[in-house]
């Protein structure tokens, strides 16, 4: 198997996963509040990995070889990834709807592409980058909705990797943040691109996709224990927290770290911005699949089908080059 075959097939495996988890977080944003929720995904995305690294180490025959550069690339993704774009992510969405979150988060595969060509020296061809922004554009348009530059408020929306919004104690200076859609925003957007140089950079020297999936979930763990709000009633949630929606989160817990071990697994063999593209184009899954299971939910429009079509063209563009 050649290696750019191996990596769209890493990558779409990594798309598969974020959308069931997607899928899941709906279902399961119903039984527990998404605080918490966040907390006991990113608790089983450390434990899940650690006995997936555990297992790996066991079929392995060689020993584990170091790495520290990679190490704290890995560790600085997880912070970057895992808890500071997920957290701005979610402001924005709540701040200033879904439909404007979502154009700044479709993004950041064109961040990624800048930052792999000025910090990696990874370069697209034209034909590529014209793949990249047709399947853009057709997210684009499938994320659109009939009030898009209305909508406000409160609503239910999904992180592309399919997880809850962690609990941030909000200070001055965050509040002072939190009025910028643009901050919060490009802040979202950049956040994962960063991370995703990060992981692919990381991957590149040092080939231990299901390890560096562990230290950034660790990172991002500790980072929410640090950071969260109301700590102290925690433990006290959690003994009262619906067990089923506990559950249904462990779940996400593990396809979410699931598709990021295949992530990170494709960047090591197609240019990161084509991996990170590919893994965000979970809107053409997401929205058939939530008509179908949700009923009323997302309705399908011609501009949806549009969008879908202009996106798979897209993707077979780049992947036929």
């Amino acid at each position: 198997m050649s290696d750019p075959l191996l990596g769209y097939l890493l990558s779409s495996g990594a798309l598969l996963l974020f959308t069931a988890s997607i899928l899941l977080t709906k279902a399961a944003s119903s039984r527990l509040d998404l605080g918490l929720g966040f907390l006991v995904a990113t608790s089983t995305n450390v434990v899940f990995s650690a006995l997936a690294f555990g297992v790996q180490m066991q079929l392995r025959g060689d020993g584990l070889q170091w790495n520290l550069p990679a190490f704290f690339m890995f560790a600085a993704a997880g912070g970057f990834s895992t808890y500071l774009g997920r957290w701005f992510f979610y402001e924005s969405v709540v701040r200033f709807g879904p439909a404007k979150a979502s154009i700044f988060q479709i993004s950041s595969p064109l961040f990624t592409a800048m930052m792999a060509w000025l910090l990696l020296g990874e370069r697209l061809t034209p034909v590529v980058a014209l793949g990249m922004v047709m399947t853009i554009a057709g997210l684009i348009l499938v994320s659109c909705k009939p009030d898009f530059f209305s909508r406000r408020g409160p609503v239910a929306a999904m992180a592309p990797d399919g997880e809850p919004a962690p609990a941030v104690a909000k200070t001055p200076a965050m509040q002072r943040l939190m009025q910028s859609v643009l901050l919060l925003g490009m802040g979202s957007s950049l956040a994962y691109a960063v991370g995703n140089v990060l992981r692919g950079s990381a991957v590149r020297s040092w080939n231990e996709p299901i390890l560096g999936a562990l230290i950034g979930a660790a990172c991002g763990l500790v980072l929410q224990v640090v950071f969260s709000a109301g700590k102290s009633a925690m433990l006290a949630r959690v003994r009262a927290a619906s067990r089923s929606g506990m559950a249904l989160f462990a779940t996400i817990g593990v396809t979410t770290i699931s598709a990021q071990m295949c992530a990170i697994g494709a960047m090591r063999y197609i240019p990161l911005s084509v991996a990170t593209l590919v893994t965000l184009c979970t809107p053409i899954l997401v929205f058939p699949l939530s008509h179908l299971l949700f009923k009323n939910q997302d309705k399908i429009t011609p501009l949806t089908l549009a969008g879908s079509g202009l996106t798979l063209l897209g993707i077979f563009i780049i992947v036929m080059r």
